[in-house]
């Protein structure tokens, strides 16, 4: 690969981005930043309030380097069955205490007053920039010279100037309101980059410099992020000490960077970057969900219906529209990421409440079992690639509000409602072409060992199956790994 004085020209020029009619366009559009772009050639000149930003400003204008994209290996090694064979239905021998199921009371009180310091704290005066996040109407205040930053040329250089026209202006406006508006909504990680990226997109309707100004927030925070040329666009890579599978990648030393932005595209080519990251940027994107954002709430209601032994059981509950809506946005994450994520404690405890009145005072393998049924019958089976086109891991509350599902998400959504119902210990059993989940109970049948423990296969996919019964398939298969359920 060729470099000249400007690191990323000829990279740009071999893939054809400018033509002539193309840079007479471009000269035209940003005639009014060629001032910037000569005052930014010579960086002595620019006031920076971040001490980093010199330093770094100095990376991008170093000679850069190629790097190849490959793709994350699939989270199967064999494709999921397209159909499940049911098993004859026998009622399971009655065993074990009887059970209380216990759902704390709401107290309306603390649902209610934090509701009205949301809204007053995000809408206390008129923004510059203001949208509808997820049903929550979010505020920015935006410099104007940090607004009007420009990537000219469409090159490695310009790169640099656009970085360095947001670092010497007034940034950190955006970014308080950024960080408040995050701590305020309980955003985690993708939730922040997601906020940054629709801010972005509305502060810019030019896409590659909507990605700059995101990438430059990101390193702010504190992100280990990156920014590269492709061959028609500036490509924006994230730091991941853990698997985002289907995602291009791209390796730095022994780092690991996605690009998030084409998960499930089948996009995958050469990127012209930098090896350095932002000074003191080391934090890694990190997918789990510990705690639900907090957005405005669109409730919803559904009821499922199922059958066991011939009789026909409901279960309704109330869910958060804003909430699936955010949930679908992820990319196809680790499982631990699903399995250990939250419930909104409304949609749970109506659940809970339902499931409460068919299995107190049962025996406790007669409830577990029953909660087993209900997630093998409730759902129509269907592997994500006919559902979606894709691979997609569902959230437990994706798994119930979806008409459809396959074996991970009825996996994620049974792990739940165990873990949370009765109390006990749950893994993930993951195999080449299926996951089911394994009990910590003292129940004879089908089992594995995990961690020198014996756990009971319960297969929340083997419609009519008993808990202590998998798949014939599976019997005598040693699994690929568990999934840990905190």
């Amino acid at each position: 690969m060729q470099t000249n004085k400007d690191g990323g020209q000829k990279l740009f020029s071999q893939f054809g981005l400018f033509s002539i009619s193309l840079f007479l366009l471009t000269t035209s559009l940003y005639a009014g930043s060629f001032e910037d772009f000569k005052r930014t050639q010579n960086s002595e000149f620019t006031k920076y309030s971040d001490a980093r930003d010199k330093e770094f400003n100095g990376y991008l204008k170093t000679a850069w380097q190629e790097y190849t994209a490959k793709f994350s290996p699939p989270i199967y090694a064999k494709p999921k069955p397209k159909n499940i064979t049911p098993t004859t239905q026998k009622k399971i021998i009655p065993v074990g205490p009887k059970v209380i199921i216990r759902v704390k009371k709401e107290i309306k009180q603390e649902i209610a007053v934090p509701k009205i310091v949301e809204k007053d704290f995000l809408k206390e005066s008129k923004k510059d920039i203001e949208f509808l996040f997820y049903g929550q109407s979010v505020g920015f205040d935006i410099d104007k010279k940090v607004k009007n930053a420009k990537f000219y040329p469409q090159s490695q250089t310009g790169i640099a100037n656009f970085f360095d026209r947001v670092a010497s202006h007034d940034y950190e406006v955006t970014l308080r309101d950024i960080k408040d508006i995050s701590k305020k909504l309980n955003l985690n990680d993708w939730a922040i980059y997601l906020l940054i990226d629709a801010l972005s997109q509305k502060a810019y309707t030019n896409r590659d410099e909507a990605k700059l100004f995101t990438w430059f927030m990101l390193n702010k925070l504190g992100y280990e992020v990156k920014i590269g040329l492709g061959a028609k666009h500036v490509v924006l890579m994230h730091y991941s000490e853990k698997i985002i599978y289907d995602t291009p990648r791209y390796k730095f030393g022994d780092k690991l960077f996605y690009v998030i932005s084409n998960y499930a595209k089948g996009i995958s080519e050469k990127v012209y970057t930098y090896k350095q990251s932002y000074p003191k940027a080391e934090k890694a994107l990190d997918m789990s969900l510990k705690v639900l954002p907090k957005f405005d709430e669109d409730l919803k209601s559904k009821t499922l219906l199922f059958t066991q032994y011939g009789k026909e059981y409901s279960v309704s509950f109330n869910y958060d529209k804003n909430l699936i809506d955010f949930m679908a946005s992820y990319p196809q994450a680790d499982y631990e990421t699903y399995f250990n994520a939250p419930m909104q404690e409304q949609t749970y405890k109506s659940i809970a409440k339902d499931l409460k009145r068919y299995i107190d005072g049962k025996h406790s393998s007669v409830a577990i079992n029953f909660v087993l049924n209900f997630v093998q019958k409730a759902f129509v089976y269907e592997v994500d690639q006919e559902q979606f086109g894709r691979e997609k891991v569902m959230f437990a509350e994706e798994t119930l509000y979806y008409k459809k599902s396959d074996c991970e998400d009825r996996a994620i959504l049974f792990s739940y409602l165990v873990k949370e119902l009765f109390g006990i210990s749950v893994i993930g059993v993951k195999y080449s072409d299926h996951m089911t989940t394994a009990l910590y109970i003292p129940m004879k049948g089908d089992s594995v060992q995990a961690n020198r423990r014996r756990f009971v296969i319960a297969d929340p996919t083997y419609i009519n199956a008993n808990v202590g019964q998998s798949m014939p398939r599976y019997q005598s298969k040693i699994p690929q790994s568990f999934i840990v359920v905190k």
